[in-house]
């Protein structure tokens, strides 16, 4: 389905109004100023023609003036009537001689009134130049020009000849193509909006269809994906990412859920058991030392219970973002030393050999106490699923050159099974492998935790199975072997 975008104040700043109204502006814009620039070219040519008209009367007239030996002054022009001269007002020129004093000598035979006479211009005249000028006269606006007589004779040394033309058909058709534009500027305005209003909602409905399909997926329906307009290449990109996100999401969405049910059935278990222990003890008096063997079973659930909370809550600050480590200078060969030192004894009761194979002076900048759980969480992983008579080595490796510093941890258990990347995933156990090993008692979380620090730590964690027997896990550090320099 589509959306209709209505033209409220809401709507303002929708890209469908938007585009409408710059669309339109530019053009109006546009119509509006090429409007004005033939309305002014227009206008020039008027004048142009009118001007070489009053230049060609004014050397006729100047001519027809100065031509009788005796001096006598006369215009060339038509034989008419006051009435006649009157009808064809707007075709003619008006004609008038003035003295250089601004004395009227001569005019022409149909004007009823003198010439409105700019003395400034009439001055300027008299010393021999061309001058125009514009007035009103008998109420019309008219052009003139002042036009020396000297220069067709000394005998008019002292005359002007001033040749007027009316305005008012120039000003006319001038007014008449104003209305035209100003006509033709309001229909361009009106069917651009239009036009882009429509173009604009052609262009916008895609996003809405898009819109509208992804606000169809709910948490129920995270398989579906947008189809709209994912065969046009103007949207396939947008198509693309949402889809991409929605598979992130769904991703995200499946793993929440699964770790959401992991960890509720992690919880229950030792508060099932704490439960049961504690009803048994409770159905009837028994002897202290049956009591204490209840609470020695509760505790043990207890602190169960409290390392799956403990890791919970490391988990959770590293999804949120607040495992902030604090490099340092740190000594990587000595915590690996320590944590194998504390975690001997156990392994020596399983008859399990433990061993660090460390370079000494392996320094670099990390924070020691989230790499202290790290080296911790692989080789507790590890005395854990080895079995009996098994082995267990940790080293430390920085070699020489830019070869980033190693710390790997291996051991002789069942293996990682097929997918070795899985073990980092939370909860998760291999069925067949080392879900069976002696000791595979925990919370599932150990490596999960692994991933988590490693990557707040800026570094890398591997895992394989080795080719005799075994697995092996490697955290690759982001500096360099910097502290050993």
């Amino acid at each position: 389905m589509t959306r209709d975008v209505a033209t409220s104040a809401g709507d303002a700043r929708s890209f469908r109004f938007t585009l409408a109204v710059r669309f339109t502006v530019t053009m109006a814009a546009a119509v509006v100023a090429m409007s004005v620039g033939i309305l002014l070219a227009m206008k020039n040519r008027l004048d142009q023609e009118l001007d070489a008209s009053i230049l060609a009367v004014a050397s006729i007239q100047a001519a027809s003036v100065t031509d009788a030996p005796s001096g006598a002054m006369h215009f060339h022009e038509w034989e008419l009537t006051p009435d006649e001269a009157a009808s064809v007002r707007e075709l003619i020129r008006y004609a008038q001689v003035w003295s250089e004093d601004g004395m009227s000598l001569l005019r022409s035979q149909f004007m009823t009134s003198d010439l409105p006479l700019d003395r400034d211009a009439l001055a300027e005249a008299g010393g021999g130049r061309l001058v125009w000028a514009e007035a009103e006269y008998e109420g019309n606006p008219v052009r003139a020009l002042y036009y020396p007589l000297e220069r067709l004779g000394a005998a008019h040394r002292r005359h002007v000849l001033q040749v007027a033309a009316p305005l008012r058909a120039r000003n006319r058709m001038i007014e008449q193509m104003l209305v035209f534009f100003t006509g033709i500027s309001i229909l361009v305005v009106v069917g651009t909006w239009f036009g882009s209003w429509w173009l604009a909602g052609r262009v916008v409905r895609p996003v809405h269809e898009i819109i509208d399909q992804a606000e169809e997926i709910g948490v129920g329906s995270l398989d579906r994906r947008i189809s709209a307009y994912a065969d046009m290449s103007e949207y396939q990109r947008l198509v693309q990412v949402l889809n991409t996100m929605l598979d992130r999401i769904r991703q995200a969405f499946d793993a929440q859920r699964r770790f959401t049910a992991d960890a509720s059935h992690e919880l229950r278990s030792p508060l099932t058991a704490m439960w049961g222990e504690l009803e048994v003890a409770l159905r009837r008096e028994r002897e202290p030392a049956e009591y204490r063997a209840a609470l020695e079973s509760t505790l043990e659930e207890v602190q169960r219970l409290s390392h799956i909370t403990e890791d919970l809550l490391t988990l959770a600050r590293s999804d949120a973002g607040a495992l902030t480590p604090s490099p340092e200078p740190t000594d990587i060969a000595e915590i690996v030393r320590r944590t194998v030192d504390r975690l001997r004894a156990r392994a020596e009761g399983k008859g399990v050999s433990l061993a660090a194979d460390a370079d000494d002076g392996v320094v670099t900048h990390v924070d020691p106490h989230l790499l202290s759980q790290v080296v911790w969480n692989l080789t507790d992983n590890a005395v854990k699923f080895t079995p009996p008579g098994g082995c267990v080595r940790v080293g430390v490796h920085a070699r020489a050159g830019r070869d980033p510093t190693r710390i790997e941890v291996s051991d002789t258990g069942p293996g990682l099974g097929p997918e070795p990347r899985r073990v980092f995933e939370r909860f998760y156990r291999h069925d067949q492998a080392r879900s069976r090993a002696p000791d595979a008692s925990g919370t599932g979380l150990g490596l999960a935790i692994v991933a988590a620090i490693a990557a707040t730590l800026g570094a890398r964690v591997e895992a394989r199975n080795l080719p005799e027997r075994g697995a092996c896990f490697a955290v690759i550090l982001p500096d360099v072997g910097a502290a050993n320099e």
